[in-house]
């Protein structure tokens, strides 16, 4: 019975492990395949070639799109993280009237993606007249970003200890000089966790960029990569391919170079109460 289970878990272990990866592989070979669209795309190329990557710098702006991107996932990773921090170390180490009402309306709000505003937003940005500019989208990111990770962060600032603030404030440190000396750095996984997933967010995401960028010189990957299949007689499948392989080098690297800090964030801020 125990090598029957054995055996089973193992088998459910290499099916996940196919699903997962039979679509990466796929996505990786087309890019080096020769041809354009999925007719002539196959799963193992008979040729390999690097003419794609070549037709992506040339024939696209997608060396703007990458930087594009970039830039706003710097920003954003930046701007999230005060906003989060600040705001979760106010809830974590304070009373106020008020405190669990507020608490609550984050918990709700963090209920309810972005996306569902967007009528909403798309009009303000346009009454402000900041609609088609990448500050727009770092806006409505490290804005969104705050309802989800307070409650994770207050939950790892909660597991630091008072006492540590306590001692400090008798040694004549004000209020904000131990938050920068004392629990900034005692939260290095939890920022790193909240930075990275902020990172990680204009490069994922589609619905926003498309709506609130204008232009092609505007767009980031997500918006960019994507129109060259969004036409029914498009016939960039491999191209595309090319460019989703090269944005998943830097992603891959991030999650490598941190893992050990994301896994410590993760489960830390998840675990408090």
């Amino acid at each position: 019975m125990r090598r029957l289970k054995s055996i089973l878990i193992n088998l459910e272990l290499i099916i996940v492990c196919i699903v997962v990866l039979l679509p990466i592989s796929w996505i990786v070979l087309s890019s080096f395949n020769k041809g354009k669209g999925l007719a002539t795309s196959s799963l193992i190329p008979k040729e390999l070639t690097i003419e794609n990557y070549i037709r992506l710098f040339e024939e696209t702006n997608y060396e703007l799109w990458f930087s594009n991107t970039m830039t706003i996932a710097i920003f954003n990773a930046i701007t999230s993280v005060i906003l989060i921090m600040i705001t979760a170390w106010v809830m974590s180490r304070f009373n106020f009237k008020g405190k669990k009402a507020s608490l609550l309306t984050i918990l709700i709000l963090s209920m309810f993606p972005s996306f569902l505003s967007m009528t909403a937003i798309y009009t303000l940005f346009t009454t402000l007249g900041i609609i088609g500019e990448p500050m727009s989208l770092i806006l409505v990111y490290s804005s969104g970003a705050i309802p989800y990770n307070v409650w994770l962060v207050k939950g790892y600032l909660d597991g630091i200890p008072k006492s540590i603030d306590e001692a400090a404030y008798m040694d004549g440190s004000g209020k904000f000089r131990t938050f920068f000396s004392i629990i900034i750095p005692m939260s290095k996984p939890i920022i790193t966790y909240c930075a990275v997933s902020q990172f990680m967010m204009p490069w994922m995401d589609y619905i926003l960029p498309n709506l609130i960028l204008t232009g092609d010189k505007n767009k980031t990957l997500a918006v960019g990569i994507y129109s060259m299949i969004s036409d029914q007689e498009s016939t960039n499948f491999t191209m595309f391919a090319a460019g989703a392989v090269i944005v998943a080098v830097p992603i891959t690297i991030l999650y490598l170079v941190f893992q050990k800090y994301l896994v410590e964030g993760i489960s830390a801020g998840a675990s408090k109460e």
